[in-house]
């Protein structure tokens, strides 16, 4: 029927949407007759390409060597600067000590020897001095160049020449030349590792002094350490889901519990997992340590089919065939299921396109993607061959556990009590009006009788709204304070000596940021006076080390003139570069030479600012402010140090998640419109999916969680996990059609609520190993996902049931239409009693 004054587009557009809609079910309840007619074609092929791929996977396994690519921007200003400054002063023509702060290091070692509390390292000499040559005298030794930092510092009081009173500790560094050569980069790693042992070596014979080392392989071999540390407990969390599963999938009915059935689901995820991993290694993919968030990833979407399917069961009547149930389940449940299963692919599909700038994020969501859809192909057809097998052992009157038929009434009553606890039927037991006996299975048992009654009393509903209000606050008061994560120290063990060595440099040498490179790239006019004074400008602030800087006071020494060019580089040359405490800066200075006349083309500098304990936030203000002068001034020029590779880390780590975070809400409106009878399901869900992904940003910047490649995936992850278990409940209130809001959100949560709360409890259970592994890493992991989760399931349970009760939409017109069927059958039952008033019981 039309609605009054309805528009006729408006009539063709709901007219549509049933279309679609029931065009997409009919689709499900195909593929579920095809899977429950051939079950053992579905359960043998996904098993034969898990065996395939599963096997390729264990001989292609290969890790990823080159930690920069993979947490460092793949296009950033950062690269481009070093390979100018690289190409106007190659690594191995230098012979300045602090080279190797200005490009990539390459190979060295660096130790920091650090006196015990109140003792002064300068009055440690021979330790030193005896750590220092027993460096030098290394078997398969390499030429390099030294340098060295004191820590801890402590100034002679009243000093004018600031003279050193004492320091807590010394750095010393050695840089290998290695040219770049692949026989001298072997020899350079062998170096490494044999400089290592001797410094735990040494550690053994100095115990008066402490020895933190560093090598350049020390940072990726620390990183992938953190595999080693969590491979046992990844086996104790699927052990964890396994058995969660299993007893959540349990019932007192030993014909319709399904115990092996949650085994199986969890198993069919986990297959799933290692047949995306046998592609990604075949694909000459490369495994590294933010992969290890895949199989968590992966197994809360999974679990969330299983369970669906399982309650899909569930809600099918039992006096039809078990193929005609399977194809009711499919077709109840998934049409969501592959609406959320296509966000995760396009979502994570984005994030591996090319507009991704950082590698570790692009790769893992490219095997993300590949994880999502066999994790869909495996669900209808893996398991759901299996739910094909459970449901005809079901169908004959199995048992669910031993497999054997299940004896009468009569015969259990002559047998002991124990017996009868093994073997009965709860269906025996019940009233014959029992409608529904999957109605006992104690998690519907608890939502029915208990807690759909408490969430939508009355006065429950203001300490919600309440709590709400809490929660919102927290979560933006956390916005406002999002920090960045560019420090490489947070995704290495935490007990490794990279992460050890950089607590201890962080806490005696932060006074003094990194040596930046001051590189003019273009001819200028240093005899200039206007010149010089630009130059001085641009360096205040900062202590420098200034051939410029040295030159002037030389000729002022020296009572030399050099006002033009001529004479400027003429002495320049002649005189002060052939001075032995002035030789270091030929390196810095490139001459060009046109006929006769001499030209400085380009030149180099160094700058060290003074920082506080918050050394890498200030290097990045510095870095900041001194970019745009290189191109608001006269004179071009760029700054240069490695470590800016990993912070132009931070506007990336903003922009990524909220980016993608938009184009999935935008795509959520756009794909279930077409699938939702009222376009209000659609607003709740992305009010929803809102709350909580920015409730996760807010909670985790609280709980110190940085932004950093990890904590980006995790919140791209809690996008589609929330719309994973918010739109069937949602779409499903919407659906509705009982009197009241209240009646509509109590069959949701007695339809949905019991596949929500076993997926979020195997998931965050399954969570709980990764607080063991000692990585920063797996702590950040841990974190973002349990608050995921904890979120998901406030909204789920809490929030959405009782705002749901207060706001659209309506549902009067449902109880308008029920009032006018009840009247028109009051009726037809008057108009028949009046025909023939004596069958008035037939009626």
């Amino acid at each position: 029927m039309r609605r009054p004054g309805a528009p006729a587009s408006w009539i063709w557009w709901r007219m549509l949407q049933q279309v679609l809609r029931r065009g997409l079910q009919s689709f499900c309840h195909r593929l579920g007759l095809c899977v429950s007619r051939h079950p053992v074609f579905f359960l043998t092929v996904p098993a034969v390409l898990t065996i395939t791929f599963g096997l390729s996977a264990l001989n292609r396994f290969q890790p990823e060597g080159d930690l920069e690519r993979l947490v460092a921007p793949s296009h950033s200003l950062a690269k481009i600067e070093r390979s100018l400054a690289s190409s106007l002063f190659p690594l191995d023509q230098s012979k300045s000590q602090l080279y190797s702060d200005l490009h990539t290091p390459g190979r060295y070692g660096r130790v920091i020897l650090l006196s015990p509390p109140g003792d002064n390292i300068l009055l440690q000499a021979e330790g030193i001095l005896q750590t220092h040559r027993a460096v030098l005298e290394m078997k398969d030794g390499r030429n390099s160049f030294i340098g060295h930092q004191l820590g801890g510092v402590v100034e002679v009081p009243n000093s004018k020449d600031q003279r050193v009173k004492s320091a807590r500790a010394i750095q010393i560094t050695y840089y290998l030349q290695t040219y770049g050569s692949a026989t001298q980069d072997l020899i350079g790693e062998k170096w490494e590792n044999e400089f290592c042992k001797l410094m735990r070596k040494l550690q053994e014979e100095h115990q008066d002094l402490q020895l933190y080392s560093l090598a350049s392989f020390s940072l990726w071999r620390d990183f992938h350490k953190i595999s080693i540390l969590a491979r046992s407990k990844v086996l104790v969390s699927l052990v964890l889901i396994l058995t969660t599963a299993t007893l959540s999938s349990s019932m007192k009915d030993c014909l319709r519990s399904k115990p092996f059935l949650g085994l199986l689901g969890v198993l069919t995820v986990c297959i799933s997992i290692i047949t995306a991993a046998g592609i990604f290694f075949i694909t000459d993919g490369k495994y590294n340590s933010t992969l290890l968030g895949i199989p968590f990833f992966a197994m809360g979407h999974g679990t969330k089919g299983v369970f669906e399917l399982l309650s899909g069961w569930r809600r099918t009547k039992e006096n039809l065939p078990f193929k005609d149930r399977i194809a009711d389940a499919y077709s109840d449940v998934m049409v969501t299921y592959t609406m959320t299963s296509s966000l995760y692919f396009i979502t994570f599909g984005m994030g591996a396109s090319p507009f991704t700038n950082i590698e570790a994020v692009k790769v893992f969501c490219q095997n993300m993607c590949v994880s999502i859809l066999l994790n869909y192909f495996y669900i209808f057809s893996f398991f759901g061959s299996c739910l094909v097998f459970a449901g005809q052992l079901e169908q004959n009157r199995y048992h669910s556990i031993f497999c054997c038929k299940i004896p009468s009434a009569e015969y259990l009553d002559r047998k002991p009590v124990w017996f009868q606890t093994v073997m009965s039927d709860g269906h025996q037991q019940t009233s014959h009006h029992e409608t529904n006996p999957y109605q006992h299975h104690f998690i519907q048992h608890f939502l029915r009788e208990h807690y759909n009654e408490w969430i939508t009393n009355i006065y429950v509903k203001p300490f919600v709204v309440i709590l709400y209000l809490i929660y919102a606050s927290f979560s933006f008061m956390g916005c406002l304070q999002i920090s960045d994560g560019a420090n490489i120290i947070n995704l290495l063990a935490s007990d490794s000596p990279s992460v050890s060595y950089a607590m201890v440099q962080q806490k005696y040498f932060s006074n003094y940021s990194p040596v930046i490179g001051f590189y003019v790239y273009e001819p200028l006019e240093y005899w200039n006076s206007s010149v010089q004074e630009d130059l001085r400008r641009l360096c205040s602030g900062f202590t420098a080390v200034s051939w410029v800087e040295q030159y002037y006071q030389f000729l002022k020494a020296s009572n030399i003139s050099a006002n033009n060019k001529s004479d400027f580089i003429s002495v320049l040359q002649s005189s002060f570069l052939k001075k032995p405490e002035f030789q270091h800066f030929r390196n810095d200075i490139i001459f060009s030479k046109a006929g006769d006349e001499n030209n400085i083309i380009a030149s180099r500098l160094y700058l060290v600012a003074r920082t506080s304990r918050d050394k890498q936030k200030e290097v990045i203000e510095v870095l900041e402010k001194l970019r745009p002068l290189s191109l608001s001034k006269s004179i071009r020029f760029i700054v240069f140090n490695p470590s800016f590779v990993f912070m132009d880390h931070y506007s990336l780590s903003v922009t990524v998640p909220v980016l993608i975070a938009g184009f999935g809400v935008l795509l959520v409106l756009i794909l279930t419109f077409f699938l939702v009878i009222h376009p209000l399901g659609n607003f709740w869900l992305i009010l929803s999916v809102t709350s909580i992904e920015l409730g996760v940003l807010g909670l985790m910047t609280l709980w110190n969680v940085d932004m950093d490649c990890i904590s980006i995936l995790c919140l791209i992850y809690t996008l589609n996990f929330a719309i994973d278990h918010c739109a069937p409940l949602l779409y499903t209130f919407v659906l509705a059609t009982e009197h009241t809001r209240t009646q509509c959100i109590k069959s949701s949560l007695q339809e949905h609520g019991t596949a929500i709360l076993q997926n979020v409890t195997s998931f965050l259970i399954g969570l709980v190993p990764l607080l063991f592994v000692p990585s920063n890493l797996t702590f950040t992991l841990f974190k973002c996902l349990l608050l995921t989760g904890g979120c998901t399931l406030l909204h789920c349970f809490v929030i959405l049931p009782v705002f749901l009760t207060f706001f659209p939409p309506s549902k009067k017109h449902h109880k308008k239409k029920k009032r006018a069927k009840r009247k028109e059958r009051e009726e037809i039952e008057c108009i028949e009693i009046q025909e023939n008033p004596d069958h008035v019981t037939t009626v």
